[in-house]
């Protein structure tokens, strides 16, 4: 029975936020409690939410200081060459855009935060698929596939967690799957090619000052470099800033109608500008204490220093009180980020409610035995393939803890007993972690989607297909190198 509602209860949820019957944040919130209630478990519901809480606060801890971290680490200017030379690239070509999309995400991601890199990449790349009337969807799926492959990095998380639970070295199962992952992340970049290819025909070929409103022929060196700088508002705000009620800059090229581009409402005119290349934010003089700090963090992160949330919080603190010493200024920078923090930390906490029923009902275990008990006999010597099979549907319903701590022990156990190594096992665990980035319970999907202003119900119809045949693709080259 715990099955059966366990899985209606998911169905529920994707349903109706999918068919923007309700709010994200609302659907984890009353969907749970509601199917707490049918398993007559409604007297506990808050331990259950607490326990989920406690389970998520250092998350939405990171999560928070993280946004504001690199909110300033935008502002400051620290980026704007990397992204400079990404979307010189890109031009104003859609293929080259969404191909770039792609690279800069896997580029961005090797810091092991899927967080960081939504906001690094629909900051850049945000401003030209708003100004040429591109569909913001393609750009959130494909930063998040990009991200998902590179997310099995070692301190990424799937890969420590997967050697923690069966007791292996990181190293052993992440450096053998890198042909594997490759050919992965060579799949995610030809699908962002194809998807360029489909975005370029229905808008053409533009030139930067076609691409820009009333663009007069004096203007273009100034109002090009306008739209490569970067993403977000003079003023700090970022896309996923508020905005103000104003008229909406036509997309030049095309109507602008794709899934995501939001065509037919009001934009500010911030959306289309880009980073200002002279904005009053920008720090050049300490343009190499900004970048000394991040790869300090980045470095404090990988060793495991200190916990991550510790970190965020004692960077930030350091960032906005070595860039902006006066105090208003310093509220000026945690207010433009604000809207983000405000959204994604609600999102995690909403999240809790729905992971603390899930677990403290009994619903994903028994959810996870009905899985592994339909497993025919017979696959028994194949269990590596079943595993990375598995790996798709679990990581996506579950949190990387449950199914790296709860499920792939019991996958392993029942391997070992047809001769599959725990290595196997542990190699073909990764393989759902393109699909798992577009998870619900995922709280860096909620950064991804907010800054780029897309509904959760589109990202998730678009990116699933495409998401899971990357996760197969990975699969099936893992079975072909003998890696699985």
């Amino acid at each position: 029975m715990l099955t059966i509602l366990g899985f209606a209860m998911i169905a529920t949820f994707l349903v109706l936020i999918m068919m923007k019957k309700m709010s994200p944040i609302a659907a984890l919130v009353l969907i749970p409690a509601l199917f707490c209630v049918f398993v007559g478990k409604g007297a506990h519901l808050g331990d259950y939410v607490i326990d989920g809480v406690v389970a998520l606060a250092p998350t939405a801890a990171m999560l928070m200081f993280a946004i504001v971290y690199f909110g300033v680490m935008i502002d400051v200017g620290l980026f704007d060459p990397i992204v400079r030379g990404i979307l010189r690239f890109c031009r104003a070509d859609p293929m080259r855009i969404v191909v770039g999309t792609a690279l800069l995400a896997a580029i961005v991601s090797l810091d092991g935060d899927g967080s960081t890199t939504f906001m690094i990449t629909v900051s850049a790349m945000y401003p030209l698929y708003k100004r040429l009337g591109m569909s913001l969807v393609v750009m959130t799926g494909v930063a998040a596939m990009a991200n998902g492959v590179m997310n099995t990095l070692p301190w990424g998380g799937p890969t420590a967690r997967a050697a923690t639970a069966l007791k292996l070295d990181a190293s052993d199962i992440f450096v053998p799957m890198i042909p594997a992952l490759l050919v992965g992340l060579l799949g995610v970049v030809v699908l962002a090619y194809v998807l360029g290819l489909r975005e370029r025909r229905r808008l053409g070929v533009l030139t930067l000052d076609e691409s820009l409103v009333g663009g007069k022929t004096g203007e273009k060196e100034t109002e090009t470099e306008t739209v490569l700088a970067g993403a977000g508002a003079g003023a700090g705000g970022g896309p996923g800033a508020g905005s103000r009620p104003g008229g909406s800059a036509p997309a030049a090229g095309g109507s602008g109608s794709g899934p995501g581009t939001d065509a037919g409402e009001p934009h500010d005119e911030e959306d289309f500008q880009g980073l200002d290349p002279a904005r009053p934010t920008l720090r050049p003089r300490l343009y190499w204490f900004n970048a000394l700090l991040t790869v300090t963090l980045l470095t404090a992160m990988i060793m495991e220093w200190l916990p991550i949330p510790v970190l965020f919080l004692l960077g930030a603190a350091l960032a906005l009180s070595v860039n902006f010493p006066h105090l208003p200024d310093q509220k000026a920078r945690i207010a433009a980020h604000a809207d983000n923090v405000l959204n994604v930390s609600g999102m995690v906490f909403a999240a809790a409610v729905f992971t603390g029923v899930l677990q403290g009902t009994g619903m994903v275990d028994h959810m996870a035995e009905w899985l592994v008990g339909v497993v025919p006999e017979s696959m028994g010597p194949h269990m590596a393939l079943v595993t990375g099979v598995l790996s798709l549907p679990l990581t996506y319903f579950m949190s990387n803890d449950g199914f790296y701590f709860g499920v792939l022990p019991v996958l392993a156990e029942a391997g070992a007993a047809h001769g599959v190594s725990p290595l196997e096992m542990a190699r073909a665990s990764l393989v759902g972690q393109p699909l798992h980035m577009s998870s619900p319970l995922v709280p860096a999907v909620y950064v991804l989607v907010g800054m780029a202003r897309v509904e959760f119900g589109d990202h998730t119809r678009f990116v699933v297909k495409w998401a899971a045949l990357t996760s197969l693709l990975i699969l099936g080259a893992g079975l072909l190198f003998g890696i699985v």
